[in-house]
């Protein structure tokens, strides 16, 4: 098949839940002997790389600002497509599903992968959330398949639009556990002394909680601990800016930026508690990630978490509307450490076996020959 993925920022991934998913699915598909296009923006893919293993990389235009980026690239790359003859095109993402309408004029074989609503997420003003949500409108009603990462996902579609998405999740590779000694040399970092976010840092995420969570711990050795956030802005600067001054008189706060390849898996691998008090996701590979590392993953208990966790068994819940629940949550890890390791371990644990990305290529080569 000749598969074309429209939507992502780019691949090789450096940060981003649905770059990750594209960069693996791609890769996989790649591999299955598929030719397989992703299209790239040269502020996140170099305009250098043309190829990542096996997968063909295409720069298109865009125009780099909060509102434009996305739309433009999406539009440029669905016009693009049009000229490849037998092609599935795949969007990702309801913002670039907008675009979807086009190929389906032209007749081609359109499939939209859901990740998250992001209509949803407060760095959107009023008219952009009215757009995303015309684009999750479209995504569930113009393309020939509707795929979302997550069972809450699809009884969201089910339920707002009558229509029946096909679930399939993302991917899980259990990794090695590996030893800090990049992040001994570069953050300061031995290895159980740190609490470990990861992801964008965006409102939804509630960082701010994070950081406000850690500040209010209490107890010995709480002033040797420290707080780890490791990732970046998503066009989300106003909002990181008053992140760092929240953090600025705390020598204990830790901000890597994003973080890829030996120091990610070093962060991951040696962590004492991760933390996602998220208010919104769709199914996050942060977590799915965490817990393939075996750490004890203290979530917000919004439906996704509840689809990766069970409370007390593989993971934490907390009342996602409750800020004093997460630090006290946060503070009985902290205090009892063998309960933070155990359900860590099983964790792991639960990962093992779990299917992997060439599982996930082969249900999406099903929807694909579906069409």
């Amino acid at each position: 098949m000749r598969i074309k993925f429209i939507g992502q920022k780019g691949i090789p991934v450096t940060f981003g839940g649905v770059e990750y998913h594209v960069d693996r699915l791609a890769v996989a598909l790649a591999s299955r002997g598929h030719i397989v296009d992703v299209y790239v923006r040269s502020w996140y893919t170099p305009k250098t790389l043309k190829r990542h293993q096996g997968v063909r990389l295409i720069h298109v235009p865009t125009i780099r600002t909060k509102h434009l980026d996305a739309a433009v690239h999406s539009l440029f790359s669905t016009l693009h497509a049009l000229f490849s003859r037998g092609a599935v095109i795949h969007f990702h993402a309801i913002g670039p599903a907008l675009f979807s309408f086009i190929p389906r004029l032209f007749g081609k074989k359109t499939v939209v992968t859901i990740h998250r609503l992001d209509w949803a997420t407060e760095k959107w003003g009023r008219a952009a959330r009215a757009v995303l949500k015309l684009g999750e409108a479209m995504a569930t009603r113009i393309p020939r398949r509707t795929i979302v990462v997550s069972l809450e996902l699809k009884r969201h579609v089910a339920e707002r639009h009558g229509r029946d998405a096909v679930h399939i999740s993302h991917g899980i590779e259990l990794p090695d556990i590996v030893p800090p000694g990049t992040i001994r040399k570069k953050f300061n970092l031995d290895g159980g002394d740190y609490v470990l976010f990861m992801g964008r840092l965006s409102p939804e995420k509630r960082v701010d909680w994070v950081i406000r969570g850690f500040q209010s711990l209490r107890g010995p050795g709480i002033e040797n601990l420290k707080l780890v956030i490791a990732g970046g802005t998503s066009a989300t600067d106003a909002y990181v800016s008053r992140l760092r001054e929240e953090a600025s008189d705390d020598r204990r706060i830790v901000f890597t930026g994003y973080v890829t390849g030996i120091e990610k898996a070093e962060l991951l691998s040696n962590a004492r508690v991760f933390v996602m008090p998220s208010s919104l996701e769709g199914y996050p590979i942060a977590l799915l990630e965490g817990k393939s590392y075996g750490r004890c993953c203290l979530v917000s208990d919004i439906p996704p978490h509840g689809e990766a966790v069970e409370d007390g068994r593989d993971g934490r819940l907390f009342d996602r509307n409750r800020f004093d629940a997460f630090v006290t949550a946060l503070q009985e890890l902290i205090d009892h450490p063998e309960t933070a390791s155990a359900v860590g371990q099983r964790a792991r644990r639960t990962m093992e076996g779990q299917p992997g990305w060439d599982a996930v290529a082969e249900q999406t080569e099903a929807v694909y020959a579906g069409l």
